[in-house]
This record gives structure tokens, sequence and C-alpha cells, in this order.
């Protein structure tokens, strides 16, 4: 009869998403937008601002997967997101500024989560930490460095430096090359269930989820994940379980 072999999964390193784990960015993107539409003196043509947000949020994630397939830049996308939300032909320029009036309000409202500091500070002596985000380096270096977290990260590596955007499995195995770290040696944190949860499963990392919108459920069975998390305080506990893995073995 055949028997499991297996051995301890041992976490050394995290890798953190950005947007929407650690920053929170819907309600900046949201809180944002609508002070630079009032501004704009655009929000009476949408009925109530709720709307405008809405169409502005479909456009974002239409032209950002436009991006991760490969066929646009991080800078066009931002142009093609104004264009079709103003429904005008602009130039690049012209996109250009509408989207830096945008950036003065977005920025004024950056925040962490409140669970994100005790989360680092919890974790800082026993792991190591990088990111991996679907966005630019310039814009996450500025990003976390403005929100005083920058320093806690040994790589900061984004699709639009490595040409390879989550849920491709390249795009993690590039932070596990970057940490010199294994795959099942490192535990990735995000927020999308299928970009960041399978993707960082598929691509053989702990995959850890976390759903700011609904109640904690228990972890997946599987070795594979996704865990489900409501909170990171519950981070250090996944991270320190013995999560077995191995292959059946043919002695028995």
């Amino acid at each position: 009869m055949a028997r499991v072999c297996q051995s301890v999964r041992v976490i050394r390193a995290v890798v953190w998403d950005v947007d929407d784990t650690l920053f929170d960015y819907t309600s900046a993107d949201r809180e944002g937008m609508r002070a630079h539409l009032a501004a704009e003196g655009l929000l009476a043509g949408w009925g109530s601002a709720e709307a405008a947000l809405v169409r502005w949020r479909e456009i974002t994630d239409q032209q950002w997967a436009r991006f991760a397939a490969g066929e646009l830049s991080f800078e066009d996308q931002r142009r093609d997101r104004v264009r079709v939300f103003l429904a005008a032909e602009l130039t690049d320029a012209e996109a250009d500024d509408w989207f830096r009036r945008y950036l003065t309000h977005y920025e004024a409202v950056w925040t962490l989560f409140p669970d994100v500091l005790p989360a680092l500070d919890a974790l800082a002596a026993g792991y190591r930490h990088a990111v991996l985000s679907n966005s630019s380096l310039h814009v996450q270096d500025r990003k976390l460095r403005t929100l005083g977290v920058y320093e806690r990260f040994e790589a900061v590596l984004c699709a639009a430096e490595l040409g390879v955007s989550k849920p491709a499995p390249g795009a993690f195995l590039a932070a596990c090359e970057a940490l010199e770290l294994a795959p099942h040696e490192v535990a990735y944190v995000g927020d999308h269930p299928e970009i960041d949860g399978r993707g960082a499963a598929d691509a053989g990392l702990l995959s850890v989820w976390i759903d700011r919108h609904g109640p904690a459920a228990a972890p997946a069975a599987a070795p594979v994940g996704p865990h489900r998390i409501a909170s990171l305080a519950e981070l250090p506990a996944i991270l320190r379980a013995d999560t077995r893995f191995g292959a059946p073995s043919t002695f028995g």
C-alpha cells in the first residue's frame, strides 16, 4: 500500500500585493475621483457621483486587462481610461494632463489599511519581505515611500518592468528569484482570488487571499491553497503552521 511521504514547508519570506492589500486603493480611487470630477465640473453630467465612479472603475478594469494581456503600455492604459471615460479624442498630452490632475486628488487620500503596520511588525523578525504588483515601479515605489513602508521590503517588483503580469507563474517566480528562494519557501498575500490567490498557488507559493469584503473561511484543505483570511491579523498563524506537502511514496 502506498503512503504519502510528507515534509514541512518552511516559509522564509512573504511577498505582498500592494493595491487593496496593503494600500486602500478602492477608497482612495473613489474619493480622489469624486473630488476630481467636482473640481472639473463633470459631476452634473453623470446624474450622480456614484454612477460616474462605477463607470470609472469599469473602464479601469477593462483597460487594466488590456495592459495585463500586453496589448498596450502602462502609460497608454491610463490615457485610454481617460479617453473612454470622457468619450473624447484626446492627444496623449491632454490625457496625461487630465490624469495628473486626478492624481493630485487621489494621492491626497492615500492610506494603509489599519491592520498593515501591526502585521508587518509581527512578521518583521521572522520573515523576509518583498512586493510584487501588477503596476509600475515608478508608481509603487513612490506610493510605498509616501506611506512610510518602503524600507520594510528588500525587493519591489512590478509588471511594467518585469514584462509579465500576475496571474502568470512567471511573475511570481520572478519574485522568488529576486529573493533567491524556492516557491515553496515563499508566501504570497493578495486581495484578488484569481489573479493573486489562484495565480500564486499555481506557481507553487503558499497562497493567502485576503478577502476584506466577507467573513474568513477555514483555510483550504489542499496544500496548494489559497488560504482565505479577512484580516492580516490572521496571517502569522498561517505562516507558522506546519503546512505539509509531498507525493505518494511507492514504498509500503
